[in-house]
């Protein structure tokens, strides 16, 4: 079921699709005498998704919350430290978990993608080689974008290197360092910002095979 958690498009709708699947089972707890019993759900993903602002966007829809306590969310993964547990008006129990990853990522694109979205922690990275892969994964589908995002010519988006193209963009945004070279980490933190931010427009790393 598809929900927007910024704008709250189609968030309403997710406690009476539970309720739906689960009317088999509340019939059952009811004949056994069991009524009001809560529904408790786990929400589960990878790292920076937001699954803690799904959970807040569900607390909003209802007038009465019964526990307070909202999850704390930010821009970026691991934020989620441990087990947070919002109870809400419907009798629905909802358990906002850490972010999960599988141990080992067999398939390097993959784990690029996971990267640009900001489930993998920049710490660990090298962030302008990041934002060059980024830049290169865009190039083909979103030169248009790009060009408009950064004041940039499209040509001139794909017949540069990636490198030099990180240059052109802190240059274009003047991040500049002493001496008047491009400060291409500042520009690489801020490329990363706003492909995450969805301030390039609507992009999608995936396409469905024709």
């Amino acid at each position: 079921m598809a929900c927007d958690c910024r704008s709250g498009r189609g968030v309403k709708n997710l406690l009476p699709a539970v309720r739906e699947v689960l009317a088999e089972k509340i019939a059952a707890w009811n004949e056994k005498g069991m009524v009001g019993r809560p529904i408790r759900m786990m929400i589960v993903g990878i790292p920076n998704v937001g699954k803690s602002s799904l959970v807040n966007r569900a607390v909003g829809q209802k007038v009465a919350i019964v526990s307070t306590r909202s999850a704390k969310v930010e821009d970026r993964p691991g934020v989620t430290r441990g087990k947070q547990w919002v109870s809400l008006e419907d009798g629905i129990e909802l358990l906002d978990m850490p972010g999960v990853l599988w141990p080992k990522f067999e398939d390097k694109v993959a784990g690029e993608r996971l990267a640009f979205i900001g489930s993998v922690k920049d710490q660990i990275l090298d962030i302008e080689y990041l934002a060059m892969r980024l830049l290169d994964t865009l190039r083909p589908t979103y030169t248009a974008a790009l060009a408009e995002r950064y004041k940039l010519d499209a040509e001139a988006i794909a017949e540069m290197e990636s490198y030099e193209l990180l240059e052109r963009i802190a240059r274009k945004r003047g991040m500049l360092i002493s001496g008047g070279e491009a400060n291409t980490e500042r520009a690489a933190i801020m490329l990363l910002d706003e492909f995450r931010s969805a301030a390039m427009g609507r992009i999608t790393l995936e396409r469905i095979p024709q």
